[in-house]
């Protein structure tokens, strides 16, 4: 765990993060053509204060306002992708723990936020029914006990701490926060998938864990309502869709600026000269124009949540409002980003496709987090909505 940090305000973060995310960027091609995974990278964020945007003023946090953070991980994810959704997970529990009802949970985890740690998330299994969970809690002579494995675990790899997710005897959810370092924890980095190679998004095994009994987190959760937290995690998301197609287009200007040579019966000398070049920069510069407008105006609905009553009348319905505008955003996210991963090779020949380049990151990056949740889904529950004031599904997916 890492020492004490100097918490910044919002205005000196907005200065920082720049700064930071430049160096951030300048290797992220390099590190996913290695796979090296980036601990230096994610521990200069999180020395830079930027893991405490959203740590209220009351804890001594920067109080950040939900459309400048997530103007703040749009930009995290073009500068490298992988970082960004390695810390969704870390982002999320503060957004989880802004609602807690337990102040002394607020007490205790904010200083932890506050103090440099990062927190994982050991949520998703693989095989069974999907959400079912079979993670399991057990009493014992001395206490609580977790047995299972997690794969999905987000984060973990880079975490202090991971939020875990497991069922007790009868079938009830419990979430709790453990140390990484806890024993009979083991961390395995075997996510192999096309994208998204360093999120750190393989197993963690339980077996024969402790949990004490202040390792439970109190959340303010009622069976059958509609997850507060859902817009937030799949927000999140879209930005990072957001931040790949960015990156697209910067690879794409500098390719054609630098290195594209026009074809032979463009009639021009330059690549930059070329129509057919300019008309695939500007459709991938307006896809992404959009689609990040989408993505902050989303964060509005989401932050028209704040601060109404709990579970009342007005929290329900500025959470659908919310759950609706994020599965339009992020419908859109998702065609751009492919769109735009697509375009890039039009701005150049055959070298363009050279692995030298890792152009086709991009792609695989946009991918594998559009693969998280459909997005034909997003655009039906908005439709069913409209149609027949259908709302959508409480699963946790909107």
């Amino acid at each position: 765990m890492t020492t004490t940090i100097q918490t910044p305000d919002v205005a000196a973060l907005v200065q920082r993060a720049p700064i930071t995310l430049s160096a951030v960027a300048a290797g992220a091609a390099e590190r996913e053509s290695a796979r090296i995974m980036p601990y230096p990278e994610v521990a200069a964020i999180i020395e830079a204060g930027l893991g405490t945007w959203r740590v209220p003023a009351e804890y001594g946090g920067p109080d950040a306002s939900i459309e400048t953070l997530f103007e703040y991980i749009v930009a995290l994810g073009q500068a490298d992708a992988n970082i960004a959704q390695g810390l969704r997970s870390h982002y999320s529990f503060v957004e989880t723990l802004r609602r807690s009802p337990s102040e002394e949970q607020k007490q205790r985890w904010f200083e932890r936020v506050l103090a440099g740690d990062t927190f994982g998330l050991a949520s998703g299994e693989t095989g069974g029914v999907q959400g079912v969970i079979s993670t399991r809690l057990s009493r014992t002579n001395d206490g609580w006990v977790v047995d299972g494995t997690k794969f999905y675990s987000t984060g973990s790899l880079f975490a202090d701490w991971i939020v875990v997710r497991a069922v007790d005897k009868d079938d009830k959810p419990r979430t709790f926060v453990l140390p990484s370092n806890r024993a009979g924890i083991e961390r395995i980095d075997d996510w192999d998938g096309i994208g998204q190679r360093l999120t750190a998004s393989g197993t963690t095994k339980f077996t024969g864990v402790h949990v004490d009994e202040s390792d439970f987190l109190i959340q303010r959760e009622i069976e059958g309502a509609r997850p507060r937290q859902s817009p937030f995690f799949q927000l999140f998301l879209a930005a990072v869709e957001v931040g790949i197609a960015k990156n697209a287009i910067a690879d794409a200007v500098q390719y054609a600026r630098q290195k594209a040579r026009p074809i032979k019966h463009a009639d021009v000398s330059r690549s930059v000269d070329d129509p057919y070049v300019q008309h695939a920069v500007g459709e991938m510069a307006a896809r992404t124009y959009a689609a990040e407008a989408g993505v902050l105006r989303a964060a509005a609905a989401i932050g028209r949540t704040d601060g109404l009553d709990p579970h009342g009348p007005e929290e329900d319905a500025a959470v659908l409002a919310a759950s609706l505008e994020v599965s339009q955003a992020q419908f859109f996210a998702i065609e751009a980003a492919l769109k735009t991963s697509e375009l890039l090779f039009d701005v150049g020949g055959a070298s363009t496709a050279l692995r030298t380049h890792n152009f086709d990151r991009h792609w695989r990056n946009a991918r594998t987090v559009a693969n998280h949740n459909p997005r034909a889904y997003k655009a039906s529950v908005v439709g069913a909505y409209l149609l027949d004031d259908v709302e959508p599904p409480i699963t946790g997916f909107f």
